[in-house]
C-alpha cells in the first residue's frame, strides 16, 4: 500500500510539471505572434521624424509659455513697492498743498521730516541700504570717482573724502555705485 501512495506522489508530481511545460510553450507561442515586425528605412525615418518634430513643438510651446510667465512676472513684480509708495506721493500731495498756504516753516520742515522718514521705511523693508563711503578707501567694486583732489592730510590718500551721490545695498548687492571725491 505504501508502493501505490508513493507512486501516486511521483505521478502527481509529474503531473504539474508538463502543465508547466505547457503554459511556457503557449506563451512563446503568443510572444512569437505578438513580435514587432521589421520596419522598413523609411518607416523608420518617418516615425523619428514624427517623434522629432513633436518634441520641437512641445519645446517651442514650452519656451514661448515661460516667455509670457516671465513678462508677466516683471510687469506685476513692482507692484508691491509701488502700492507700499503711494502713501509717500500722497503725504507729498499733502504737503504741497498746505506749504501753499503756511506762513511759518518748522511745520513744513517736520513734515517733509516725516515723508523722509517713512519713505527710507519702506525701502530698508525692501532690503534697501545706504553705503558709507566717507572715510573708507577707495574700492573700485563700490565707488565711482568723479574728481581727486589733494587730500587734506597723509591719512586721507586714497581714501573717499567726499560722497557726492550716495551708493546703495539692495540684499548685501551693490545697485548703485557710490559717486566719490578720492583724495591724492
Amino acid at each position: 500500500m505504501s508502493e501505490d501512495k508513493e507512486e501516486l506522489k511521483n505521478d502527481q508530481h509529474q503531473e504539474p510539471q508538463e502543465e508547466t511545460t505547457d503554459t511556457v510553450d503557449s506563451t512563446m507561442e503568443e510572444n512569437k505572434e505578438e513580435a514587432p515586425k521589421e520596419l522598413t528605412a523609411e518607416e523608420k525615418y518617418a516615425e523619428l521624424n514624427d517623434r522629432y518634430l513633436r518634441l520641437h513643438a512641445e519645446f517651442d510651446n514650452f519656451r514661448k509659455r515661460t516667455y509670457k510667465e516671465r513678462i508677466e512676472l516683471t510687469a506685476t513684480a513692482n507692484k508691491d513697492v509701488l502700492l507700499k509708495l503711494l502713501p509717500v506721493m500722497d503725504n507729498f500731495e499733502r504737503a504741497i498743498v498746505t506749504n501753499e498756504k503756511l506762513e511759518d516753516i518748522a511745520p513744513m520742515k517736520e513734515g517733509f521730516h516725516l515723508i523722509y522718514t517713512m519713505f527710507k521705511g519702506i525701502l530698508d523693508s525692501k532690503g534697501l541700504k545706504p553705503m558709507e563711503a566717507k572715510g573708507a578707501p577707495f574700492d573700485s567694486d563700490l565707488h565711482e570717482a568723479i574728481a581727486n583732489i589733494p587730500a587734506p592730510d597723509k591719512k586721507m590718500v586714497g581714501k573717499v573724502i567726499e560722497d557726492v551721490e550716495k551708493g546703495y545695498y539692495l540684499n548685501d548687492k551693490v545697485i548703485r555705485f557710490a559717486k566719490v571725491v578720492v583724495g591724492q
